[in-house]
This record gives C-alpha cells, sequence and structure tokens, in this order.
C-alpha cells in the first residue's frame, strides 16, 4: 500500500531525487501515452499525479497555445516539476490531492495521467469529482500497471526477497497495482460517471539502468523505488547483504552492452465525460 501521506513524505522525496531516473523507464510508454493524448487536441489538459512533470511539459511543449495543469500531493515533485517548466508559459504546476483540486477559471476537455491515479483512496469519489470539474464530454487517458507476472521488473526483485519479506497486503488498497484489473477499472469509471471505457495493453522496455556501469546504476535505483526496495530497506543483516547479491547478480544477465532493461506492462485506459 502506498497511501497520499507516504507521497507527501518518503515516497515522493525519493521519486523527487529520482525523476530523471523513473522518467528514463517510463519513455517507452510516455511516447504511447502523449499519442492517445495528443490525438485529436485539446484546449485545455490537466494532468493528475503529475509527479516531477514530464507529461505535463511534453503537452506543453507540443501544444504551446494550450494551458496545462499538472498537480500533485508531493511538494518535492511539484516543487522539481516548477524548475523543470519554469521556462514554458503555458504550463502550470499546483501541490494539491486532484480528488479534491479545483479552479473555477480551468475546465479541462482532457484529464491526463502516468501512473499516478492507483494511489487514490477512495478511486470512485476521486473520479467522479474529476467528472464533475471537466468539460461535457472530456476525454481522460491515463496509465497504470498491469498485474505483477506482467512486470518481470517488480516480480523478478521480489521473488529474491526472504520468505515473508513481503506483507499480504489488500490487492485494492492504493497502490502501483492497484488497478492491475481491467475490471476494477471499468467498474470504478463507471461508478463515478465515465462513459466509453477502454483498456488496452502496452508492453514497453522498463530501463533500469544505463551506461559503464549500467547494473550499479539499476542495482541503485531498484533499491530506492519498486516494491521490493521497501522490504530490502527492513532486511536485517546479512539477509539485506545476501539479497543484493541475489539481486546484482539478476541484473547482470539482463546486462545488453550497458543497458539493463526488462519487461513491463501496463494498460491505457481512455473514457468520456457523461457530464
Amino acid at each position: 500500500m502506498t497511501n497520499k501521506i507516504e507521497w507527501q513524505g518518503r515516497v515522493g522525496q525519493t521519486w523527487a531525487a529520482e525523476w530523471r531516473r523513473t522518467d528514463r523507464s517510463f519513455t517507452g510508454l510516455t511516447d504511447v501515452l502523449l499519442g492517445r493524448a495528443s490525438t485529436p487536441g485539446f484546449r485545455r489538459a490537466l494532468d493528475v499525479g503529475c509527479g516531477a512533470g514530464e507529461l505535463s511539459l511534453a503537452l506543453a511543449r507540443g501544444h504551446a497555445s494550450a494551458p496545462v495543469v499538472g498537480v500533485d500531493v508531493s511538494p518535492e515533485l511539484v516543487e522539481a516539476a516548477q524548475g523543470r517548466g519554469s521556462h514554458l508559459p503555458n504550463v502550470a504546476f499546483h501541490c494539491a490531492d486532484a480528488a479534491g483540486w479545483q479552479d473555477a477559471d480551468f475546465v479541462p476537455d482532457l484529464i491526463v495521467s502516468r501512473h499516478g491515479v492507483m494511489f487514490f483512496d477512495d478511486p470512485v469519489r476521486a473520479f467522479a469529482h474529476l467528472a464533475r470539474t471537466a468539460e461535457a464530454g472530456a476525454r481522460l487517458v491515463f496509465s497504470c500497471f498491469r498485474e505483477l507476472a506482467d512486470n518481470s521488473w517488480a516480480q523478478r526483485p521480489v521473488a529474491l526477497l526472504p520468505n515473508g519479506a513481503v506483507p499480504q497486503t489488500d490487492p485494492l488498497a492504493p497502490g502501483p497495482f492497484a488497478f492491475a484489473d481491467p475490471r476494477r477499472i471499468e467498474r470504478v469509471l463507471g461508478a463515478a460517471g465515465w462513459m466509453q471505457v477502454h483498456c488496452e495493453p502496452a508492453d514497453f522496455a522498463f530501463v533500469l539502468g544505463m551506461g559503464d556501469d549500467a547494473v550499479d546504476d539499476a542495482l541503485s535505483y531498484l533499491l530506492a523505488i519498486g516494491p521490493a526496495a521497501r522490504a530490502a530497506r527492513e532486511l536485517a543483516e546479512p539477509e539485506r547483504a545476501a539479497f543484493v547479491d541475489r539481486l546484482r547478480g539478476l541484473l547482470a544477465a539482463q546486462d545488453e552492452q550497458g543497458l539493463v532493461a526488462m519487461r513491463a506492462g501496463a494498460w491505457i485506459v481512455t473514457a468520456r465525460s457523461g457530464n
């Protein structure tokens, strides 16, 4: 489980420090998501859980006459996004919870998110709020992870942890895999007033490490983010050292001339506001 409080604290701080590597990891998916979001165009876009701003900035650069607003609950991530976007006049970032944020002067006809919607405490209420604050017929385009079995970048490191190191959690609780089941996505969005819900699978290479020290790059990255990172931090020595050795071996086996990448699977979800 990863909730709002954690994003406002340690998790948000970690992702703010790692935004360059997380953007690199999602490059293949970001391109697909931007293609869906940009066609047939938009007048005003809201980026939910914008993180360090990668998607907002790309939309703003490609649509200079369209205002783009990104919101995120992490002060550190919003600060990073503001710094990156200071040269773009049509983009703005706010530290706020999208489940309650509203600006009467900004009514989006496009709502987008790159993996930012799986952390709502009450997803039906959050998506209903977004539908009410958007234009009638507004488009919703977001990405989220499919099940763990489709994401070897996360599954295989977790499998290397000692037995019992990963606590069992409610699969519907806020977290990276909360929307793995497309039937749940359809139920949530339908209950929140969204129509024409469609979930399209997208596979991409999740880049973990690059360069002359690609394995070390990947190792430090996976010890900072991902489902194995939290459990690894809580291991006592020598279990943690043994896990790190096993993880290094896994990553070394994936090293292809300075590139360490593993499979990732996501849903590209599209819908229309029923308002």
